[in-house]
């Protein structure tokens, strides 16, 4: 078995002024974590090179997403090149409320991931099924059909850089959560369609986290199945229960 080190981040999506940040990544601060579960925290991008000052390590700073190129005629836009330059070392790529609300492909995502990972960015790449999809059995199709865009473009080497986060879309932000065997079971397959996709070393190494209303009540048991390697935290990242998240990892 090889040793995964657990892995929480925190995705603040477009929540909070510039003082409730800070007052969040104090609480982060003050909880001394020791680096035994990574841990990213992804401001909202105007905050980003602020709480970076601000955020004592080993916790590090994510940005929510980056585009396809390196400089040139985009607004709005931020280059993975720009993150690395600015030394946030961390995105978050193919969320679904990119897809679902900006129009975010599986090959944009694709694209997206790998010029993060070829300018020296490690990726956190979210994948997973609608409510629909489920009800239709159709979840494996959908998250291997969304990881199999990824494989086409990046190197077996380059998958070292790369978080798969499985958030279930009817998870996100309901209420409703995967069940700890629903949400073992699509990871445990992921790591089937990777040994045979890619390798059986990527499939051992690669972290598997899962995203959908964790808390701080559901973490602990969450965190006990095999395949899963921590969470992609939304809400509940803003309140007092991450610290009880981010220490499910070490139960």
């Amino acid at each position: 078995m090889v040793a995964r080190k657990f892995f929480v981040g925190g995705n603040f999506k477009m929540n909070g002024s510039l003082k409730e940040v800070e007052t969040i990544i104090e609480r982060i601060n003050q909880a001394n974590f020791d680096g035994s579960v990574e841990l990213v925290v992804a401001p909202p991008a105007l905050y980003l090179l602020k709480i970076q000052e601000e955020l004592k390590p080993p916790a590090q700073v994510s940005a929510q997403n980056s585009y396809t190129e390196k400089s040139g005629a985009f607004t709005g836009e931020i280059s993975p090149n720009q993150l690395k330059d600015a030394n946030v070392h961390w995105v978050i790529l193919g969320h679904s409320e990119r897809r679902s609300l900006f129009g975010d492909t599986d090959k944009l995502v694709a694209d997206k991931t790998k010029a993060a990972v070829e300018a020296g960015l490690a990726v956190i790449a979210c994948i997973g099924e609608s409510l629909q999809e489920r009800e239709s059995d159709q979840t494996q199709a959908v998250v291997e059909r969304q990881l199999e865009a990824i494989a086409k473009e990046i190197s077996d080497s380059q998958w070292k850089d790369i978080v798969i986060a499985y958030e279930p879309v009817w998870a996100i932000g309901t209420g409703k959560v995967a069940t700890k065997e629903q949400a073992q079971e699509v990871h445990a397959n992921i790591r089937q369609w990777l040994a045979k996709r890619v390798s059986q070393s990527v499939a051992d190494q690669t972290r598997i986290i899962y995203g959908g209303s964790v808390n701080g009540k559901n973490s602990g048991d969450l965190a006990s199945a095999a395949d899963i390697d921590g969470f992609l935290v939304g809400g509940a990242s803003l309140k007092p229960e991450f610290i009880d998240i981010v220490n499910s990892g070490n139960a």
